[in-house]
């Protein structure tokens, strides 16, 4: 069944990206003004760009994310969790942080338990603690590098691990989401932890479609055009 949501719910459901590293303070503050403007869910940026953003978009009801492990995973996990709470401190509100891509490829799941249940009780304890804000945090898996076995064991991992959502893809892989992969974690988890499709994610058409087959967040550079052609089909 096919489920069409207010421009409102839309633009709620996009996480405005730019994560090109050499992207200008010109070009963050075009990301941040165009995501205040749509009331995106959030723009995300390098940890580097976070204090700029939280500045542009305090007071608003814009989040920002910061990557942490980005766009390779495969930082020890002291690393990881130094970044995590480097980002918190400058403002982020939530976090997309990628796993461990060599320990799940070879099997080590015993490796993604420990990583994710460190950096989650790290985040949480974090925010409670300091900053009384809970922080999203959104696990990057890759799907593009994975077999249907091994999306659905770390899906069911990251579920139990307490992270809010599952996001399918960096950006920076061999692919980006396909339908399919969102159904295959929508299979294995429950309404109660979120899915993030990224990588591709260009037209109103994309959009709807992964909303269709489960993911409830859109990582994407192109929002403004999603939001755009929204407006040319239904704001007659």
């Amino acid at each position: 069944m096919i489920k069409i949501l207010t421009r409102e719910q839309l633009a709620k459901t996009i996480d405005q990206t730019l994560l090109n590293p050499v992207a200008t303070p010109r070009d963050i503050e075009q990301l941040c003004m165009g995501a205040k403007k749509e009331h995106f869910a959030a723009v995300v940026v390098n940890p580097s760009n976070i204090l700029q953003a939280v500045r542009i978009l305090d007071s608003t009801d814009v989040k920002v994310c910061a990557v942490v492990g980005y766009p390779l995973g495969a930082n020890t996990i002291e690393t990881k969790v130094f970044e995590s709470r480097d980002c918190i401190r400058k403002g982020a509100g939530e976090l997309d942080a990628v796993i461990n891509l060599g320990a799940l490829k070879n099997g080590n799941y015993d490796y993604i338990e420990k990583e994710l249940s460190v950096l989650v009780s790290v985040i949480r304890r974090e925010q409670i603690a300091e900053y009384n804000r809970h922080i999203n945090i959104k696990v990057i898996i890759e799907t593009g590098i994975l077999t249907k076995d091994e999306i659905k064991k770390v899906s069911t991992i990251i579920e139990k691990s307490g992270a809010d959502f599952i996001k399918t893809s960096t950006g920076f892989g061999v692919k980006g989401v396909e339908l399919d992969d969102v159904r295959l974690i929508r299979e294995v988890i429950t309404r109660n932890i979120g899915v993030k499709a990224s990588g591709g994610v260009r037209t109103f058409e994309d959009a709807q479609a992964l909303i269709d087959a489960g993911a409830t967040r859109l990582g994407t550079s192109s929002g403004i055009n999603i939001i755009k052609e929204y407006r040319i089909i239904f704001d007659k």
